[in-house]
């Protein structure tokens, strides 16, 4: 992988919204509150199913982009895909709206899928087994953050085409370096770009270590 300096330089965003993609909006018509017609584009939630090697985990509500990345970050997050596991293949088929995740390792967490846990939020996600026990044991290692990083930051992913600028009612999360963002996904779910972030970090060797992350607010 480039170092940090060669991430902001020539990458700067490697991954960002694409607004252009009409499969991930659709175009209706309605009216305001003045009963006048109008049209406008709103987000498209559709299915999709998570299997790691030959297990079926959940089926998420998602815009569909990045489904690998949302796969592998997704069980990265439960718990269920451990860091140094070998990812033997991703097999994804559009058509039939699957993610098959393999790894080296066998696995089976038929006991961890008894206990669900619905998360809060405007977007409700499902986490498996022990995970809210492992998040407060969770200790952020110490880093810098300038006041001045947050205003640019603010101000650059505030102004980059979007599909929330494009259409609203979709959540953002940014991947940063000091005051240069790298990675931004949206999703209708938060949780859902959350992943998705993690899962590319994952599958590129992104150290997160001295990354700053940027969630948006209500949207």
């Amino acid at each position: 992988m480039a170092d940090h300096e060669t991430l902001s330089r020539d990458t700067r965003l490697r991954v960002r919204p694409n607004p252009d993609d009409h499969r991930l909006t659709a175009r209706l018509t309605g009216l305001d509150h003045t009963g006048a017609a109008v049209e406008t584009r709103v987000p498209v939630e559709q299915s999709l199913t998570l299997f790691l090697n030959g297990q079926e985990i959940v089926t998420a509500m998602t815009i569909g982009d990045y489904p690998e990345d949302l796969a592998v970050g997704y069980f990265l997050n439960q718990g269920m895909l451990r860091p140094d596991d070998v990812i033997t293949g991703i097999d994804y088929d559009e058509e039939l709206a699957v993610v098959v995740v393999r790894t080296a390792r066998k696995t089976n967490y038929e006991e961890k899928l008894r206990k669900k846990t619905q998360t809060s939020g405007c977007a409700q996600g499902t986490a498996f087994g022990d995970l809210m026990d492992v998040i407060e044991g969770i200790r952020l290692p110490a880093c810098e953050l300038r006041t001045s990083w947050l205003y640019r930051l603010t101000q650059t992913i505030n102004t980059i085409p979007s599909l929330y600028l494009e259409a609203g009612a979709i959540h953002g999360a940014v991947l940063c370096w000091q005051d240069e963002p790298l990675l931004y996904m949206e999703d209708v779910g938060r949780h859902n770009a959350v992943d998705k972030i993690a899962g590319y970090m994952h599958r590129h060797d992104i150290p997160g270590g001295d990354k700053i992350f940027y969630s948006q607010g209500v949207t």
